[in-house]
């Protein structure tokens, strides 16, 4: 190299190294841990928590809120559909978390993807399923979506001042902090993040009964939860083994578990077991990876085979049994063994004023409704603002009427331009505002009849702005319009629940059942729900039934030790038990009251018994109204020995009478208008929903009702065609003068 390239080089080098020099470098330095935790974990840690995983008060978490609000300014809450990858490309203005994140994030509170009780997006494609973990989602430019119609609850009046607006990341555009929702989402709909240090999961409840519990904490804060919310509510259905202690402890700490249970069908005729809905907390491929492994293992052998059904129908888990298998039992060691039972874990941490804190249900509904009392405040004062505007407006506009051609004069005369302004505030008495106002009015309005009808608004504006003020004053007329947009929301997009609710009362630690020694016995069901189990041989050396005063024995039957019972309540509920579960007794004693023995719920009571063994035949639900619903045994049978079922009969109207029949016969109603009807319960088809409001069978006159039904005897009418009809429903008829003096004699 020459000396000249040498020199010129030199001071580059000295240069390089005067920039590439580190203070410090590669010694090694102490420094205290907590500031190093402080310095750099702790702004990470507060900004997954605060911005991240854990949702706010409206519901949502920064993800969703950024997706739902770039789908409402997308003009998406009406109209047509427009591809994903759209919506996810104009989201990243708010969210610059890249397209994948968005996308699964909008997945996830679509309507195909089917984990939300009431979806944000309506989706059109393949959306994948929750309860699927290789059902994957289609990419994002072959599916579209467009706002639910509930998103109209989530956007309302948030242009009117509702909430507050921040600077997106680059400060190009502004997004609501909060949504102004007008039902707590936050429970209606599951929301689960793990955020640095804490996490949240909140498991969904019914919308109706979210709302109807707000509305009852708003009228009394003192409101025991548990009446109005009965339990949780999940997208996939199952059954929730109720208990109250942990709902109570979930309903008061915001912490605890929900015990969820698969449900399924057994299919007879092909000898398989159909499970139809799974827990949340589980998938399909997981279910039949564990069930597979209990097989191999050798701890199930009633198993031929397993297989994943899942179609367009829905979720479909399919097991084929061997030969002589019971469904039921091989069941319970599925529930036992598998995720085909397990727990919700709950959580219910939320930000609340940007602080994260473990709320109840009544706690957190509280904070909404004082969220949701701030948003009406804010839009009622916004829509009060905007109404004193236009009133002052239309008050400059009224001085004008009295002399237009003065106006007019004014402005022609007016030299400069600038002195209009000035010159109309003068000659009208009026200010800056009101007369930029009348200058800017164009000619062809400047006429009596246009005047006048803007004036015609004043008187109206004046009664707007004085009930606008005295709803700011009102703290009840606040909680009364809340109320009814409450009221409005639950009616409007009311669901019936997804999730069935079990009451499990007695449930054997193993799957079987212990022998249980068969007699003969005689069962008998008293009117005040009286319950006695009495041998043949003691109650032919007894006496005479010992009952309470006013009561009377409504069913006597010969049964055996092992039958079942099914004990209807005033409740609309039905108790299972055993004729062994309550002790044999005698005819001169009381007898078990039913409601103390089945640790019934209070002021419930049993009022009609039913013994079966094999859940063959029908029960019949008479009601007052002339309906008669006809309800297929099999519909009442349970997993364990004692179980409460809810919604056992309808309680559309009360009821008149209840029977149940082994096959089809001929009975006799009887109206409070004294007529008679003869009837086939072959003419009234069977259902399988216990909670079937039922058919129109004998029709009642109004302030009449049926006041009593009783299995028809042959030759009891001298002519039975009276009060026969060739279709139903029919009033019947009256008594002949034959079949009077019989009638008598029968009551």
């Amino acid at each position: 190299m020459s000396k000249k390239k040498q020199k010129n080089n030199a001071p580059e080098k000295d240069k390089l190294n005067e920039y590439t020099h580190i203070p410090l470098a590669g010694e090694v330095v102490s420094q205290r841990i907590t500031d190093a935790l402080e310095i750099n974990y702790m702004p990470y840690a507060m900004s997954v928590i605060m911005s991240r995983a854990i949702p706010e008060i409206d519901g949502f978490k920064p993800s969703h809120r950024k997706i739902l609000y770039t789908m409402y300014k997308m003009g998406l809450l009406t109209g047509s559909r427009s591809k994903s990858a759209n919506i996810v490309g104009r989201t990243m203005q708010l969210n610059p978390h890249g397209d994948a994140a968005i996308y699964e994030t909008m997945v996830r509170l679509s309507r195909g993807y089917e984990a939300l009780l009431h979806p944000y997006v309506d989706s059109k494609g393949n959306f994948g399923k929750s309860y699927s973990r290789d059902m994957q989602w289609a990419a994002s430019r072959y599916t579209e979506a467009k706002l639910d119609p509930i998103c109209s609850e989530l956007f309302n009046d948030i242009d009117k001042d509702t909430v507050d607006f921040a600077p997106n990341y680059d400060n190009t555009m502004t997004e609501p902090t909060l949504l102004p929702v007008t039902f707590p989402s936050v429970l209606v709909n599951a929301n689960i993040g793990i955020a640095v240090g804490m996490a949240n999961s909140i498991c969904s409840f019914n919308l109706t009964e979210v709302c109807d519990t707000t509305i009852a904490l708003i009228k009394d804060e003192k409101h025991r939860v548990s009446d109005t919310l009965k339990a949780p509510d999940f997208s996939g259905g199952g059954q929730i083994l109720y208990d109250r202690e942990a709902l109570e402890k979930i309903y008061k700490t915001g912490r605890g578990g929900v015990r969820v249970r698969s449900k399924y069908i057994f299919d007879k005729p092909n000898n398989c077991i159909d499970i139809t809905e799974i827990p949340p907390t589980t998938t399909v491929e997981a279910i039949i990876d564990k069930v597979i492994r209990l097989v191999k293992s050798g701890s199930i052998r009633e198993i031929n085979d397993i297989r994943d059904e899942t179609d367009k129908g829905g979720l479909k888990i399919t097991i084929d049994l061997k030969r002589g298998t019971e469904p039921d039992k091989l069941m319970q060691k599925l529930f036992k063994n598998t995720t085909l039972e397990d727990v919700f874990s709950c959580n219910f941490n939320v930000l609340i004023g940007g602080n994260p804190q473990l709320l109840g249900v009544a706690p957190l509904l509280k904070e909404w409704i004082a969220f949701r009392t701030e948003c009406v405040r804010r839009r009622v004062f916004f829509n009060l603002m905007k109404a004193k505007e236009r009133l002052h407006l239309l008050k400059g506009l009224a001085k004008i009427l009295l002399d237009i051609d003065k106006a007019v004069k004014i402005v022609r005369e007016t030299v400069e331009e600038s002195e209009v302004i000035p010159n109309l505030m003068i000659g009208f008495l009026i200010d800056e505002t009101q007369a930029e106002y009348v200058a800017e009015i164009k000619l062809r309005h400047l006429n009596r009849e246009y005047i006048i009808k803007r004036t015609q608004e004043i008187e109206k504006l004046k009664k707007e702005v004085g009930d606008m003020e005295d709803i700011l004053n009102s703290r009840s007329r606040i909680k009364k319009i809340i109320i009814g947009e409450l009221e409005a929301v639950s009616k409007k997009y009311n669901k019936p629940r997804r999730s069935e609710i079990v009451y499990v009362t007695d449930e054997p630690d193993e799957p079987g059942e212990p022998d249980i020694p068969d007699y003969p016995v005689v069962l008998f069901f008293t009117e005040q729900g009286y319950f006695k189990k009495i041998t043949p041989q003691s109650l032919r050396m007894s006496g005479e039934h010992k009952l309470k005063e006013g009561d009377a024995i409504l069913l006597e039957t010969e049964s055996s030790n092992n039958k079942e019972l099914l004990f209807f309540t005033n409740q609309f509920q039905v108790y299972k038990s055993r004729a062994s579960d309550f002790e044999d007794t005698k005819a001169s004693l009381l007898g078990d009251f039913v409601a103390s023995t089945l640790e019934m719920e209070q002021d419930e009571t049993a009022v009609f018994m039913a013994v079966t063994e094999d859940y063959s035949g029908y029960m019949l639900f008479f009601f007052e109204n002339g309906k008669v619903a006809k309800v297929d045994m099999s519909s009442f049978i349970t997993k364990t020995n004692r179980k409460k079922l809810v919604k056992a009969y309808s309680d559309k109207s009360p009821i008149a009478a209840m029977i149940h029949i082994e096959e089809d016969c001929e009975l006799v109603i009887s109206s409070s208008s004294g007529r008679l009807l003869l009837f086939n319960t072959g003419s009234v088809s069977p259902k399988s929903t216990k909670s079937t409001a039922g058919v129109a069978v004998m029709t009642q006159r109004k302030g009449h009702r049926i006041s009593g039904v009783r299995p028809y005897k042959p030759g009891e009418f001298a002519k039975p065609y009276r009060y026969k009809t060739k279709s139903l429903p029919a009033a019947g008829a009256f008594p002949s003068a034959e079949d009077k003096g019989e009638q008598i004699s029968l009551e």
